[in-house]
């Protein structure tokens, strides 16, 4: 039931996005700004504070990094497997991958903090940001070896990674932490007053994004990639962990983070590489509706198992 009632407002909060959407309020106009001021400034402020501040006791950053490695080599080396079965074009199987692998970032933050509060924040922004960059290098990989006319795009991917606003605001976040150096109060009421506005804004435009129009005819393509994405890949990410003997609160967000739906990003790059962009539209759909039950029992089980 913890787990539960933690997870119900951020659900509530994309089913409010999703309904301000259709009711047109506060117009289509609104949302575009609204992702990029989130994405651009919001999003980075609130993990600067976060990162600034935290606990960096028993962090353990190289076996994090092994961790997060281990989990995305075998996720990708079982979606291989299952390509070789089910004989997917490749640009299906390029949004098939993706829906497997890629997570959610503000719904992920949101719930984190609501089940492992700003400690728990601070250290699924550093995961974070190492998944980001090991995820965006898989998946090109994918489209460069699957999708004859998607160009490869490295140095397009390089400089995504480098400008990635989590990225820039966790690094400056760690750094400002491992130098000691701290805001006067009235900057940390700034930075918290900001930071506070980002995770609902982004739960609000997670849920403006929903399309249901999108799950018609996506058929066991979809189901596959969202079977594995919300019910395998929740054990292989806390299997990773707990073989790395991560310490309890690092599997813990490790459990959250697996049990993420696929991220609306997902969709762009299907567009521009030549991916199958109508399924992974039915994807990202398919698997934020699935979360809202998926992941309140997932956690469940994962926290039962691992008392």
């Amino acid at each position: 039931m913890q787990v539960s009632a933690a997870l119900i407002p951020v659900f509530i909060l994309i089913l409010i996005g999703y309904g301000m959407r259709r009711l047109n309020f506060p117009g289509d106009s609104f949302w575009p700004p609204a992702e990029k001021f989130l994405y651009y400034f919001l999003f980075p402020m609130m993990l600067v504070d976060k990162l600034t501040y935290a606990k960096r006791d028993g962090l353990m950053l190289d076996r994090l990094f092994l961790a997060i490695l281990l989990a995305f080599v075998i996720a990708s080396a079982l979606m291989l497997a299952i390509q070789h079965w089910r004989r997917w074009s490749g640009s299906r199987f390029t949004s098939v991958y993706q829906g497997a692998v890629r997570f959610n970032s503000y719904v992920g933050l949101a719930a984190v903090q609501a089940l492992q509060g700003d400690q728990g924040l601070a250290l699924a922004a550093l995961s974070m940001s190492i998944m980001i960059p090991l995820i965006n290098v898989l998946c090109i990989g994918a489209f460069a070896l699957y999708v004859e006319q998607s160009a490869p795009g490295w140095r397009g991917v390089g400089k995504a990674i480098v400008t990635n606003p989590l990225i820039l605001g966790s690094l400056a976040g760690l750094t400002f932490n491992s130098l000691g150096i701290g805001f006067p109060d009235a900057v940390n009421q700034v930075l918290k007053l900001v930071g506070n506005m980002a995770l609902p804004l982004g739960l609000l435009c997670v849920g403006a994004a929903l399309d249901l129009r999108n799950l018609k005819g996506a058929g066991s393509s979809l189901m596959i990639s969202s079977a594995f994405k919300l019910g395998l890949f929740p054990l292989i990410f806390v299997g990773s962990a707990l073989a790395l003997q991560l310490p309890p609160l690092n599997v813990a967000v490790f459990a959250v983070l697996g049990c993420l739906p696929t991220a609306t990003a997902s969709y762009i790059l299907a567009r521009q590489l030549g991916g199958d962009a109508p399924l992974m539209a039915g994807i990202i759909s398919a698997q934020t509706l699935m979360a809202m039950v998926t992941m309140p029992l997932a956690l469940s089980l994962l926290t039962a198992a691992l008392l």
